[in-house]
């Protein structure tokens, strides 16, 4: 499963063409998304972010080991494969963000007894890379038909020295930054559903970010119903 998953990745990367810088004025980097890329997956998506690009797959509602059982709801599983070698401290603690997340919005109580396990696979890291991640993901499950009280985005906020705020940095931004803060947020009240924060930074600076990270939230939702729109109008 996860074999076919990198292959597939590899193929998606050599076919997208590399996205043009930030337009004046806008503070995030260009978007595309992909769905129903891969055939075994329930639902799929690749995210490209910038540079940065992510692949998601999607299995279940399906059958799910006794072990692993959970009576009342499903069991939401996460796996995060880096784009070489195997997955360390860094690949774990983020499947456990992302798990959180999508714990936080999907309705597993309508599929008891069952698995629904998130397969993300990294293309390629020009920073951002959990908010890439999340997008990704939420996409995926969406193309998978898995029910959700809504849906859910990643935006990662950067504080330089000067104490400058940038969203969606690039990953030589996040490097020289003071502080590196990525939120998750639903689309129905922009609610913070997890965040995660490096470095050094205030509280007037955190809830700056927050504020910066649910107005750009917007412009991600507005992307994802566009793409959604053009998919379906398609078909």
């Amino acid at each position: 499963m996860e074999g076919a998953m990198q292959n597939e990745a590899k193929i998606c990367a050599e076919s997208k063409t590399e996205s043009g810088p930030r337009g004046p004025g806008c503070s995030l980097r260009h978007f595309a998304c992909e769905q129903n890329l891969l055939s075994r997956p329930d639902g799929s998506a690749s995210f490209l972010q910038g540079d940065t690009s992510v692949l998601a797959g999607v299995y279940g509602p399906a059958e799910v080991k006794v072990s692993k059982e959970i009576f009342n709801k499903a069991t939401l599983e996460v796996i995060l494969r880096p784009k070489t070698g195997l997955p360390g401290v860094a690949e774990k603690s983020r499947e456990r963000l992302i798990r959180n997340t999508c714990e936080a919005v999907v309705l597993g109580a309508l599929h008891p007894r069952t698995s629904i396990t998130v397969v993300l696979q990294v293309v390629s890291d020009a920073g951002s890379l959990l908010a890439c991640c999340l997008n990704a993901a939420c996409m995926a499950l969406v193309d998978a038909g898995v029910p959700m009280r809504a849906l859910f985005c990643g935006v990662t906020c950067a504080l330089d020295s000067d104490g400058t705020l940038m969203l969606d940095p690039t990953a030589k931004q996040e490097k020289e930054a003071r502080a590196v803060l990525t939120f998750a947020l639903d689309s129905v009240e922009r609610k913070l559903l997890m965040s995660t924060t490096k470095g050094l930074y205030s509280d007037a600076e955190l809830q700056q970010c927050l504020a910066a990270a649910q107005t750009a939230s917007q412009h991600v939702f507005r992307f994802y119903r566009e793409s959604l729109q053009r998919r379906y109008s398609k078909s």
